[in-house]
């Protein structure tokens, strides 16, 4: 198996959309999670490679959860997801730490691509 990635968004269908493109390209999900507050835990937890996370969440957004996850481990690796129109949140995930963002509707060929340019 390849890199570990944990996968957070409150959407359960985008979990399921995302785990399926990664599973296909050979990175292994190690996690999933809801929320912003449930990711930092999980980050703790497994020490995944890579954290493909949404940016809108309920309880703690994917801004807050980054700085805090960056604050644990300067080496992590975030790469934000977004819908379409958030440019001002995009730009303050990257400014708190994320390292690249993909866009709603997820694009498996642009997904693999940012995953690849961050973690090989």
């Amino acid at each position: 198996m390849g890199k570990k990635v944990l996968i957070v968004d409150d959407a359960a269908f985008m979990r399921m959309m995302l785990k399926d493109i990664l599973t296909k390209n050979d990175y292994e999900v190690v996690g999933e999670a809801e929320n912003g507050a449930k990711a930092v835990e999980k980050y703790k937890e497994l020490s995944p490679d890579l954290v493909v996370m949404d940016i809108t969440m309920p309880e703690m957004d994917g801004i807050q959860a980054v700085k805090e996850i960056t604050n644990m481990d300067k080496s992590a690796k975030v790469i934000m997801c977004s819908a379409m129109g958030q440019q001002a949140m995009v730009i303050e995930a990257i400014q708190s730490g994320a390292k690249d963002f993909i866009v709603k509707p997820f694009q498996a060929d642009r997904v693999i691509e940012a995953i690849k340019k961050v973690i090989g």
